[in-house]
C-alpha cells in the first residue's frame, strides 16, 4: 500500500464546484414542452396535429370576428357596411341587449334587476369568502325576500308574511324541543307550510290595507332573458343544496318510513327528465290546485328544478358521508352528540368537503338547465334569440346571437367551476 497521504493525490478536489444553471433542456418553457408536449413520439404526432386543427380554425374564424360590424340597426345595414367581405354582426348585441338581459322587463326600472344582481353578490360574499365579516350573514338571510320584492315588486307586507313563515317553524322547533327530534323537526315543517297556505295572504293583505307600502308590480311574464335564468337557477341552488342534505340524511336513517319516502322521491326525480316535469309544472299541475287558484308559472318551475337538483345532490351527498370512516361517527357518539349536532359539527363538514365536485358539477348542469324553459313558454336567452332572428331586422342572423348567448353562461358556469376549486384548496387540511 502506498502512505501517500490522500490530500495529495491529483484527483481528489479540496473545494466545492460552483453552483451552475441546470441545461436549457431542463428549465422553464423548453423542460415544460418536453414534459408535455413531446414527451414521445406519440405525443409529438398529437401535439402537431393539434397545433394545425387550432391553426386552421383561427385562420377561418379570425378573419370574421376581426371584420366586425357593431354599430348597425339590422343586419341589411350591416351587409352594406361589410360590403360583400365576410364578418361579424355584433350590431345585433348592441342594438337587442337589453332585450337578451332582461326579456319584456319596463326599460325605467331596469335599476331593480340591477340592484338585485348587485345585492345577491353582496349577499353570498360572506358565505362564500371566510375574510368578510360574518355579521352580514344577517343580509344573507334577509336577501331572498329582499330579492323577490325588487323584482317583483308590489306590496311590501307579501315578503315580510313569508319570511314570518319561517320564523313561525323556528318557535314550533323550540315549542316542541322537549317532545323530541322527530316531533320537533315534524312542526317546523308543517307549520310554516300552514302558514303560507292559510295565513300569509290574509295577513298580508291585512297590513297593506292599514299601511300601504310598496313599489310598481312586474308580472311574470315580463320576465325574460338573462333574467329569468338567473332567478331560476340561482334560486333552485340555494334551495335545493339543503333539501338534498335532508333527503340524503333520510335515506341513510333507520327511521324505515322516512328512508322509504326519500328513496323514492329521489329514485323517482332521477328516472325523470327534466323537461317532462317542466311540462308538469306547466299542463299539469294546475289540476291538482284548489279552483281559481293563481300559481305563478315561474314559481311553478322553480319547484321542479329544485326538486330535480336536490335528488341529485342527495345522492352526491350520500357519496360523501359513505366515504367517511366509521370512526369519526364513534367520535361523535363517544363526545356525547346528539344526532343534529353530530351532523352539524362532525359528519356533514367532512361529508361536503367530499362532495364538493359533485356538488358544483350539479350547480353547474342546472344553471344550464334552465334553458330548457323555453319549451314551455318563457323565454329565456335561447327562446329571445329565436324572437330576435324572426324579426325583419334581424331576420338571417345566427352565430353571433349564440356566441354571446355561450360567452355569458360560460362565464357564469367557469367562475363555479373555479371558486369550487379555490374552495377545496382552502378546506385541503390534510396535508397542512
Amino acid at each position: 500500500m502506498s502512505d501517500t497521504h490522500a490530500q495529495t493525490v491529483p484527483y481528489v478536489r479540496e473545494t466545492m464546484l460552483p453552483e451552475q444553471a441546470p441545461p436549457i433542456a431542463e428549465r422553464g418553457a423548453v423542460k415544460w414542452m418536453r414534459a408535455n408536449l413531446f414527451d414521445g413520439w406519440i405525443s409529438t404526432v398529437l401535439t402537431i396535429l393539434s397545433l394545425l386543427v387550432i391553426a386552421s380554425a383561427v385562420s377561418a374564424i379570425g378573419p370574421w370576428l376581426a371584420n366586425s360590424v357593431w354599430d348597425a340597426g339590422s343586419l341589411t345595414q350591416c351587409r352594406q357596411i361589410l360590403d360583400g367581405t365576410s364578418g361579424a354582426c355584433w350590431g345585433v348585441i348592441n342594438d337587442r341587449w337589453h332585450q337578451l338581459m332582461f326579456g319584456f322587463y319596463p326599460q325605467h326600472l331596469y335599476w331593480r334587476p340591477v340592484s338585485a344582481l348587485v345585492l345577491l353578490f353582496v349577499a353570498l360574499a360572506p358565505i362564500l369568502f371566510p375574510a368578510v365579516p360574518r355579521k352580514l350573514i344577517w343580509f344573507s338571510a334577509i336577501y331572498p325576500f329582499l330579492a323577490y320584492f325588487l323584482l317583483w315588486g308590489g306590496s311590501v307586507w307579501f315578503p315580510v308574511s313569508v319570511a314570518l313563515g319561517f320564523v313561525v317553524g323556528y318557535g314550533a322547533l323550540l315549542a316542541f324541543r322537549s317532545l323530541g327530534t322527530l316531533i320537533a323537526t315534524s312542526a317546523a315543517l308543517i307549520v310554516p307550510v300552514l302558514w303560507w297556505l292559510f295565513v300569509a295572504a290574509t295577513f298580508a293583505s291585512t297590513l297593506h290595507a292599514i299601511l300601504p307600502l310598496g313599489i310598481e308590480g312586474v308580472r311574470s311574464d315580463r320576465f325574460g332573458g338573462f333574467l329569468i335564468s338567473l332567478v331560476i337557477g340561482f334560486t333552485g341552488i340555494g334551495l335545493s343544496l339543503p333539501l338534498g342534505i335532508l333527503l340524503a340524511l333520510g335515506r341513510q336513517s333507520n327511521m324505515i318510513l322516512i328512508k322509504s319516502i326519500c328513496v323514492v322521491f329521489i329514485e323517482f326525480i332521477r328516472g325523470v327528465p327534466l323537461i317532462t316535469l317542466l311540462f308538469t309544472a306547466q299542463l299539469l299541475l294546475g289540476y291538482f290546485l284548489p279552483p281559481g287558484t293563481s300559481f305563478d308559472l315561474i314559481l311553478r318551475v322553480i319547484i321542479m328544478v329544485t326538486l330535480f337538483a336536490a335528488a341529485y345532490i342527495a345522492e352526491v351527498v350520500r357519496g360523501g358521508l359513505a366515504a367517511l370512516p366509521r370512526g369519526q361517527y364513534e367520535a361523535a357518539d363517544a363526545l356525547g352528540l346528539d344526532y343534529w349536532r353530530a351532523q352539524r359539527l362532525i359528519v356533514m363538514p367532512q361529508a361536503l368537503k367530499i362532495s364538493i365536485p359533485g356538488i358544483v358539477n350539479t350547480f353547474i348542469g342546472l344553471f344550464k338547465d334552465t334553458t330548457l324553459v323555453v319549451f314551455i313558454g318563457l323565454l329565456d336567452p335561447v327562446g329571445l334569440s329565436n324572437a330576435i332572428r324572426a324579426s325583419s331586422d334581424w331576420q338571417g342572423i345566427y352565430w353571433e346571437l349564440f356566441i354571446f348567448i355561450g360567452a355569458v353562461f360560460f362565464i357564469f358556469c367557469f367562475g363555479m367551476s373555479r371558486y369550487s376549486m379555490y374552495l377545496e384548496r382552502r378546506l385541503r387540511t390534510d396535508h397542512r
